[in-house]
């Protein structure tokens, strides 16, 4: 991306391709408007002036030649009230994959260039419109796979956590200004601040930023959701309860044992969390070399897994191969799924109930659907620890963030450490400085050009 100036005219298609009703070719820069007349023919008259954020009906044509590629809906958006802050044309065209190409050529043929993937948003931040913590809440708006992660995501973009960053930077400066003007004007007999004023801000500071980062964990949740595997012995229910989970039939089910011979993989929500979920291959003595391989990925996937589903059939005495499966789980957060409720029951779990102690056992029928809620509800219980919501208004999931709040957090520490060690303030002003840049990673305002392209090469092109 760095390949690109903010002085070019870029284009790229913002719609997906596909068969649909609406395609969209944006084009952002100093000749989005002489590139448009060029190829914009209202119908019926002359292209004139064109205001500013006002619709108009015409054709796309090839200027070589007048031929029309389509008709169109046309909006030119003059700066500054733009998505980038620049001169914006959009074209909205009949959503054919041939259609938009031949839009998209005709833009480039005359002027512009190929946007880059988030170059639009790229611009939005350079231009001033966002800080860097609202171009990413971009593309996490668009990845969002719950309600939960989208509110999470809007309240980013709304700036909530910038708002909480600047106001750490404000006293981070206030504290820096009085610490410095003594430091630096000592004939003015300015008065010089307490250590008891120092700490009380050093320490305030310190408590808001380890609330944040706190909520790390719980906002990655929300964001990635969570790896989980439903395991088992053959036959006990998994790819039934897989499909009951999902309210449709994904997997294969039969009576035979052994008919899911590899991983089915599907995302659902649970009450607001992404649950990431694999239906695996029965647990046993593998039989040939086919289920050998599926056991072997299962065990794989077991062990890479946030959160194991065990499914025991309830209709049937556990034997070895459940048995088996015991040592697997025990090192992992488990929810045990006692599958076949509505058969009389004839599993003993007692001995199961003492070597799995802090594993919640449902009974449930996936064939039927019974006890389905409840295990949805224990799954998000079992991963947010009991929360209902999230309680912060700033939750960060975000490596990005984590990594600069958290040295931010160790350069306050410093600077705390320094003045409990009755260190000159030049120390202490030197620590405090250091949070300070940290604190503006995060905002954007001293990131390095590769952390930049690497943040929206994440995005697709034409956001």
């Amino acid at each position: 991306m760095s390949k690109g100036t903010l002085g070019d005219t870029i284009a790229a298609i913002s719609t997906p391709l596909g068969m649909g009703g609406i395609g969209i070719v944006r084009i952002s820069g100093p000749q989005a408007l002489p590139i448009a007349k060029k190829i914009f023919r209202r119908r019926g008259q002359e292209v004139g002036s064109l205001l500013s954020h006002r619709f108009y009906f015409g054709e796309i044509i090839r200027p070589e030649d007048q031929t029309v590629i389509d008709e169109v809906l046309f909006v030119f958006m003059g700066q500054p009230k733009t998505y980038t802050r620049e001169n914006v044309v959009e074209i909205q065209c009949h959503s054919g994959v041939l259609v938009l190409k031949e839009i998209l050529e005709v833009v480039l043929r005359w002027g512009a260039r190929l946007a880059e993937p988030g170059e639009f948003t790229k611009r939005a931040f350079l231009n001033g419109r966002i800080d860097l913590t609202q171009a990413e809440a971009v593309i996490d708006l668009i990845n969002a796979k719950t309600q939960q992660s989208l509110k999470l995501a809007n309240r980013q973009l709304a700036g909530n956590l910038a708002t909480e960053v600047r106001q750490m930077k404000e006293g981070v400066l206030n504290l820096l200004t009085l610490l410095e003007a003594g430091v630096d004007f000592p004939e003015e007999e300015i008065p010089e601040i307490s250590p008891a004023v120092i700490s009380r801000q050093i320490k305030n500071l310190l408590d808001r930023l380890n609330a944040i980062l706190q909520t790390y964990q719980e906002g990655m949740i929300y964001r990635e959701g969570i790896a989980a595997v439903i395991v088992g012995k053959p036959n006990v229910g998994k790819s039934s309860l897989l499909n009951s989970l999902l309210g449709e039939e994904r997997a294969i089910v039969t009576a035979i044992p052994g008919t899911t011979r590899d991983s089915i993989e599907e995302t659902i929500n649970i009450q607001g969390i992404p649950l990431r979920i694999l239906d695996t291959a029965g647990l046993r003595h593998a039989r040939d070399l086919i289920e050998e391989e599926g056991v072997k990925r299962t065990k794989k996937h077991l062990s890479q897994a946030d959160l194991v589903i065990w499914v025991l059939d309830g209709s049937e005495p556990a034997n070895s191969e459940d048995l088996a499966i015991l040592p697997e789980v025990q090192s992992k957060k488990t929810i045990i799924a006692v599958n076949k409720n509505d058969l009389p029951q004839r599993i003993a779990l007692e001995s199961l109930r003492a070597q799995l102690p802090e594993a919640p056992f449902i009974p449930i029928s996936a064939l039927y659907g019974s006890g389905i809620d409840h295990l949805k509800e224990t799954i998000r219980n079992l991963v947010l620890d009991g929360k209902l919501e999230p309680a912060a208004e700033v939750i960060i999931s975000n490596l990005r963030h984590k990594k600069a709040l958290g040295s931010a957090r160790d350069s306050f520490d410093q600077a705390w450490q320094s003045l409990k060690a009755d260190l000159s303030y030049e120390f202490i002003t030197l620590d405090l400085k250091a949070a300070l840049e940290a604190l503006g990673e995060i905002l954007g305002e001293v990131t390095p050009e590769d952390v930049l392209d690497r943040i929206f090469e994440q995005f697709c092109i034409g956001k």
